[in-house]
């Protein structure tokens, strides 16, 4: 029965979480490095799964859905790589934060400790079963892992290496746990532990993500990933469309691609005509403005829906702006808070950007495509988050703790 095996599942997390809370930087790193281990040398197994998935994946799917959910030699490669350079990262829990004394003679300190128990749902990417695993880990806390059902064969057969190698290290089997059914009902009973589960991590599409915000229990999360790239009059042209097709085509289908291309009316006709055609030949579709089309009619119009829409495909909304703070303007009407970019040799109006712009990630002269934690220095990432408490942006490590005061007396009693 569904409900009895989520509340089975939820109950073993929570009795293991305070032996995780408890464990060695010693014992988490060989968990990782022995995990990492098994990937490799069950690589063909894994391949087989995934190839079971991709034969019996749910007809319509868009291409991007096919790419994040198709492994390989190299993704795989990156799993265990990926799991080893967490395992070289610093420990942080135990951490100390801040310390002093206060006129009373008490001292405080401020002490990173574990979230306790994390519950990740994620749909495609069966690489998320080994790098959110591995972050909440290292991070002291027991994971519950929710797939979509495409990946449920990929991520099972990665379960089975992470298993051996928790087991190896002398942690509790149940320190990783991973739904191992297709049911959509899952997620609702998922969504009723608020007495096992801390926090919900969701990594899929705005349905997903919208559903599991709506829950009792706290979320690190971000509905969609609408990155505006925008190009100042005063940008170097060979950068801009250098960054620009790389922001946009690189990868469409992660969400730091950039959703829309912003350009100043006075970079004039000949330079927005250069950026919109090296896009095209790129093989990226253009969906422009009125100003844009006054002179390039042969593109398809932007309609009030495009500059709100993630396409996670080729294909990106461009407007024409009368500088930098009609740019923030759109940003901040349109934008989902998650990463925004300004290409441009000029530095006042680059601080400027920097600094109205309140997304979760602002940047100059690069690629929107940087927004994930491995770029950062961060060794990986569970997601990306646009809220504004706790986690925001790329979360890593350091994101998936939380912490707690110490305060040591010497008799004190409060007058």
């Amino acid at each position: 029965m569904l409900q009895k095996l989520i509340r089975d599942i939820s109950l073993n997390a929570k009795n293991v979480a305070p032996v995780l809370a408890a464990a060695s930087s010693e014992q988490k790193n060989n968990a990782l490095l022995f995990a990492a281990d098994q990937i490799d040398a069950g690589k063909e197994e894994i391949l087989k799964a995934n190839k079971i998935d991709l034969e019996h994946m749910t007809q319509g799917k868009p291409s991007s859905f096919k790419d994040r959910l198709t492994l390989n030699d190299q993704r795989i490669a990156l799993m265990s790589k990926g799991m080893r350079e967490i395992a070289a990262l610093p420990d942080p829990v135990g951490k100390t934060l801040a310390s002093w004394q206060v006129p009373s003679g008490l001292k405080i300190e401020r002490i990173t400790i574990p979230l306790g128990v994390l519950c990740v749902i994620f749909e495609a990417r069966p690489n998320v079963c080994a790098d959110a695993s591995s972050l909440c880990l290292k991070a002291g806390s027991a994971t519950i892992l929710r797939c979509g059902g495409d990946s449920l064969n990929s991520c099972l057969a990665i379960y089975d290496c992470l298993k051996k190698g928790i087991v190896k290290a002398g942690l509790p089997a149940d320190s990783v746990q991973l739904v191992p059914v297709k049911d959509h009902e899952a997620v609702d009973e998922l969504m009723k532990q608020k007495d096992c589960i801390d926090v919900i991590i969701p990594r899929g599409g705005k349905k997903l993500i919208e559903k599991v915000s709506c829950g009792p229990i706290p979320t690190f999360k971000h509905l969609n990933g609408i990155c505006h790239t925008y190009i100042h009059k005063d940008a170097n042209m060979d950068m801009a469309i250098k960054v620009l097709i790389n922001a946009k085509l690189r990868r469409t289908s992660i969400c730091g691609a950039t959703e829309t291309l912003l350009v100043d009316k006075e970079l004039g006709k000949e330079k927005i005509s250069k950026i919109i055609n090296a896009l095209s030949a790129a093989g990226c579709e253009v969906r422009a403005d009125e100003f844009i089309k006054s002179f390039m009619p042969q593109l398809p119009s932007a309609t009030e829906e495009d500059w709100g829409t993630e396409y996670l495909d080729a294909i990106i909304s461009a407007k024409a702006v009368s500088g930098v703070q009609e740019a923030c303007a759109h940003i901040r009407k349109y934008g989902s808070d998650h990463t925004e970019a300004i290409i441009t040799d000029n530095t006042a109006a680059a601080e400027e950007f920097l600094n109205t712009v309140n997304s979760a990630v602002v940047m100059h002269n690069t690629s929107t495509q940087f927004c994930d934690g491995g770029e950062f220095g961060m060794g990986a990432e569970i997601g990306i988050s646009t809220g504004k408490l706790h986690a925001r942006g790329p979360v890593g490590l350091e994101q998936l703790v939380t912490f707690k005061y110490k305060v040591r007396g010497s008799g004190q009693v409060r007058k």
